[in-house]
């Protein structure tokens, strides 16, 4: 049985102090506060949106007795002020919006900050101000703390009735609030958290309810910085799916009162989070505060130029194993992706297939014979029900085999059959799918599964069809490296995908470098190896069957150990951006 951790832990080595639950916290906040003197003093607290506004003032604000709190969510424009705002960005589609560009300081007008900020001037002894844009109310606060939130954490919240930001949606679907989080919400929330990163003098874990952490704010920093600088592991997580398998509640030993498991997250940043472990504080923050603060190091300053402050690999897992196929679908071309949505790169993909039965399949491109109007045809009529659509009239079917690799750029038809468990390996704008077909299934919301033809219609590439995917998609493997000490294989991806992806094959020890990019990682086949610095900058690293990790640019070359004394040969799949 794997030893597939499903909580990594990231020790911290420099750091002074750290604080675990409210007691402590608020001791902290009252000394920190004694020993400025101050006849006027200001404490504000930005909140990540998500977070519980009321948990805060119950159990941190009001022990410090403040003269004044202002909550700064009642300060700015009201839901439907709001929801007008954007929404061009929000559009009628449950799934789709447009990438928004807004400032959270525009939510705010410009008097009622200027009387906030009056109140607060007038106003002696200790004013707290909390909430989402309460730097906006008070920008230059004698202390700021950041209450920090994960992204599936928020989308737990979602799904139990929580509402978004400045919305009275509690009734509204999960995929709904989903959408305007990710279009809207997180992204004015992360251009402003950027804006004061270096000024926070307290961060602070809210994922868990009633236990909070803490810890300065140069040590925060600190840390993202080390974590930059060493080999880590994002904290993964998991989800049901209508066509979820049960491979990886096995394999990983998951929770056995889950019906089933379609999703694993764990090589996504903008997603997942990691562990920070100052002594006795575990602190739990989004990872993608790693790529915020430190890009250059660990992406690297080619992958930094063309991306900015951006992840742009993401590794997770589709588990269909006992389960059904994934939906038909399509991703946007470049070109598509921008104009109607608003993102620079799009979602080209590969399927690296981890474990697979007999009855394994891939559906992967159109069939030589077919034209569009005939697939769309019959799309359109699946689409109005009482049709199932003729899918082994119009697509390819493919036997597929443990270790097979499947590129997917942009535009190809694909679809994973049942029984299969594919390592998803793609560039990160990871919801920019176009159902096409989903075998008539209806959500585990019991909604309809959203079926996306006309955007499918605009990027469905006829011309990669059966003789093209066969030459270009289906196990590309070239061998770069053959000797008795390892055996190295490109596996893709296809020249149109930026990503690269090897696979190195070795019973001891193999050394690799990054290739001027940050590395995304997993052990496909082996129990156990080790990373390990071929200078000692940084401790070795442990890494599990099945565990994907990242290895920043800044490494340059580290060295893969086998840590079992067998003679089993050790499988790991990197991949990196070409530069």
């Amino acid at each position: 049985m794997t030893q597939y951790d499903l909580r990594p832990e990231i020790a911290i080595n420099d750091w002074d102090n750290a604080w675990d639950g409210y007691e402590m916290i608020v001791k902290e906040l009252q000394s920190f506060m004694q020993k400025q003197n101050k006849n006027q003093f200001l404490l504000v607290i930005e909140n990540y949106p998500g977070t519980s506004n009321e948990e805060l003032e119950e159990n941190l604000i009001n022990k410090l007795d403040p003269e004044k709190k202002i909550f700064a969510d009642d300060f700015a424009l009201n839901h439907e002020a709001v929801t007008n705002m954007i929404k061009r960005h929000l559009t009628e589609d449950r799934v789709f919006g447009l990438m928004a560009h807004h400032e959270l300081s525009e939510f705010y007008p410009s008097d009622v900050v200027n009387s906030v900020q009056k109140d607060i001037n007038n106003t002696k002894g200790l004013t707290v101000v909390y909430g989402t844009g309460a730097t906006v109310l008070a920008p230059e606060p004698d202390l700021l703390i950041y209450a920090d939130l994960t992204r599936w954490e928020i989308q737990c919240r979602y799904r139990a009735g929580e509402p978004n930001w400045k919305a009275n949606n509690e009734q509204e679907d999960a995929l709904r609030k989903f959408k305007r989080g990710y279009f809207f919400e997180w992204r004015v929330a992360d251009r402003q958290k950027k804006k004061i990163f270096q000024e926070v003098d307290f961060w602070l874990d809210t994922n868990r309810p009633g236990q909070p952490k803490m810890v300065s704010g140069e040590d925060f920093r600190s840390a993202l910085k080390q974590v930059a600088a060493q080999p880590f592991r994002l904290v993964p997580y998991f989800d049901e799916s209508v066509w979820g398998g049960q491979w990886m509640k096995e394999r990983f030993q998951l929770d056995e009162n889950k019906k089933n498991c379609g999703w694993a997250f764990d090589g996504v940043p903008e997603e997942n989070s990691i562990l920070l472990r100052f002594g006795e504080v575990l602190l739990e923050v989004p990872s993608i505060h790693v790529v915020h603060y430190s890009p250059k190091e660990l992406l690297g300053e080619k992958v930094h130029a063309r991306f900015g402050a951006e992840f742009p690999i993401r590794f997770d897992y589709l588990d269909t194993v006992k389960g059904g196929n994934l939906s038909l679908q399509v991703h946007p071309l470049v070109g598509y992706a921008y104009e109607k949505f608003g993102i620079t790169y799009t979602q080209n993909e590969s399927y690296y297939i981890l474990d697979a039965k007999e009855d394994s399949t891939i559906y992967l491109g159109v069939k030589d014979e077919t034209t569009k109007e005939a697939l769309l045809t019959d799309l359109r009529k699946a689409e109005e029900g009482n049709y199932r659509f003729p899918d082994e009239k119009h697509i390819n079917v493919f036997p597929v085999q443990k270790h097979d690799h499947y590129s997917i750029p942009a535009g190809t038809i694909h679809c994973g059959g049942k029984n299969t468990v594919v390592l998803e390996i793609s560039a990160t704008p990871y919801i920019f799918t176009f159902k096409l077909w989903d075998w008539g299934r209806i959500g585990l919301d019991g909604l309809p599964r959203p079926v996306h033809l006309d955007h499918g219609e605009a990027n469905i590439q006829m011309e990669y069809n059966t003789t093209w995917v066969k030459n270009n998609l289906i196990n590309p493997f070239e061998t770069l490296e053959k000797n008795d000490e390892v055996l190295v294989e490109k596996t893709g991806l296809h020249e149109l995908e930026f990503i690269e992806t090897r696979r190195y094959w070795f019973k001891e020890k193999v050394v690799i470098e990054t290739f001027d990019s940050v590395n995304m990682l997993n052990l496909v086949e082996g129990e156990e190896v080790v990373v390990e610095s071929l200078d000692g900058t940084f401790s070795p690293f442990t890494v599990h069957y099945g565990e994907t990790f990242i290895v920043p640019e800044q490494v340059k070359q580290y060295r893969i150990r086998n840590s079992k004394a067998n003679e089993k040969e050790i499988a790991v799949i990197q991949a990196f951006v070409r530069t």
